[in-house]
């Protein structure tokens, strides 16, 4: 569908000022044609391009849009922050936006759950960079440098986070400049039939580890989105949580792609009903702003962080933009109040129902439908169990040229993702599914 636009911009122009002037790593642009869209503006769970075309959004712009994109209240919120003031002085001269959404946080989080423990929180403008906070909070909480992550997990590209972040493709090149204090374990995917064995030869592994008194924090997403929409084993979070409790480490979870409804509850920790010592979040935050925020729990954050003596250890410059507090208690609000979490629950089922009424073969093709919530993928393998990603590419390009955005993970692009704002209908997502199987169909024999 082609709409006028008052601000018609060049494709062909735009993408080559990219090329000229962007550092030529970031934007992937097909020599063939088809890829990328020049994205114009946003509404809801629609995109428009710079050619006035519309595209219904699968994946809610990496999360971020989970009230939709351009929510109007939170865009509101927005610009009469910006009328007033846009930006505070950081660890300096406070603002009162910033002090209300850190109370809102603690509401959500800790206030929330389990024992209601009060929190306190370092705001940061990405993921990664909550990521660093928690990782030098446990440092100085448990006086430890170690760092136990999880194969295939994924915390961030900073310095810090690439530590904790497995995938060789982003940690190789910077190696020798790492630190080296992360060591992974293996990440105890969901399978089918009993997984118990699994888990004990999981558990005594973790405990060794723990026992040399090397390791301060343990961090993990409890679904990883980008290796894959990898679902863990039952019972998983909780072996977590009662080892770190054994052996003083503390439990880090990096809700950045998880938390705000994402998983059909607020957390995805609250399926299993496990309180972390931090938990990292972002993405859905501001539903558009960068800011990021490390929450912990007061008895931690208090033992790892001294009081402030006029310098502090850890800041940043736009730290707790005014812009972005206020979208962020915006954004906060209407997730509570349109019940997105509840929502994602029951689109979810809708989903991952629809997904799995697709083909389970296409050829020498298999597809495996998973998810929780609306975070959803579907895995494609050939028969030597290989991964399809040459199929999951074509489908991704043929869906864009349908005007369906979606985007793969695994660190083979074998799995195409479905991560819609939780606002999307029942129709959007019946036409989304069902240009999902036009795709998997045209999968050739």
């Amino acid at each position: 569908m082609r709409v006028a636009s008052e601000h018609r911009v060049d494709t062909a122009r735009v993408l080559g000022l990219l090329a000229r002037h962007e550092s030529r790593n970031v934007t992937f642009v097909d020599p063939a044609g088809g890829w990328p869209i020049v994205w114009e503006r946003a509404r809801g769970c629609h995109v428009w391009d710079a050619e006035g075309r519309r595209y219904l959004d699968l994946t809610a712009a990496f999360g971020v849009a989970a009230a939709g994109h351009a929510n109007p209240r939170v865009v509101a919120a927005g610009q009469r922050q910006m009328a007033r003031l846009t930006h505070a002085m950081g660890d300096v001269h406070p603002h009162a936006g910033k002090a209300l959404l850190l109370r809102e946080i603690e509401r959500v989080t800790f206030g929330r759950w389990a024992g209601r423990h009060p929190a306190r929180t370092l705001l940061g403008s990405s993921g990664f960079e909550a990521v660093e906070a928690a990782l030098k909070t446990a440092r100085l909480a448990t006086g430890r440098v170690g760092v136990l992550a999880f194969e295939g997990g994924y915390h961030g590209l900073g310095y810090g986070a690439l530590n904790a972040t497995h995938r060789g493709h982003f940690r190789d090149p910077f190696r020798d400049q790492l630190g080296g204090f992360g060591k992974f374990l293996p990440f105890p995917q969901s399978i089918p039939g009993d997984g118990t064995a699994a888990l004990r030869s999981f558990a005594r592994s973790l405990h060794a580890e723990l026992k040399t008194g090397n390791i301060g924090a343990v961090i993990v997403e409890p679904i990883q989105a980008r290796g894959g929409i990898r679902i863990p084993a039952s019972g998983f979070l909780r072996i977590l949580r009662e080892a770190c409790d054994a052996h003083g480490a503390l439990l880090v979870l990096d809700e950045i792609y998880t938390g705000f409804g994402r998983t059909g509850r607020w957390f995805a920790c609250e399926h299993d009903g496990v309180v972390p010592d931090i938990v990292c979040l972002g993405k859905a935050l501001t539903g558009g702003f960068p800011l990021s925020a490390c929450v912990g729990k007061a008895v931690v954050m208090d033992r790892a962080w001294p009081a402030s003596n006029g310098e502090a250890i850890h800041t940043s410059t736009f730290l707790g933009n005014p812009v972005g507090c206020a979208m962020a208690l915006a954004q906060i609000a209407e997730i509570r109040g349109e019940r997105l979490p509840a929502r994602s629950a029951r689109m979810g089922r809708r989903l991952l129902a629809a997904l799995r009424r697709l083909s389970p073969r296409v050829g020498r093709y298999s597809l495996a439908a998973r998810g929780v919530g609306l975070m959803a993928g579907i895995e494609i393998r050939d028969d030597a169990g290989l991964p399809g990603t040459t199929v999951v590419l074509a489908m991704m390009k043929r869906l864009l040229a349908e005007g369906f955005i979606v985007l793969p993970e695994g660190a083979d692009a074998e799995v195409l993702s479905f991560t819609p704002p939780l606002t999307i209908t029942d129709t959007e997502l019946d036409r989304g599914v069902a240009a999902v199987g036009r795709a998997w169909e045209a999968t050739p024999r």
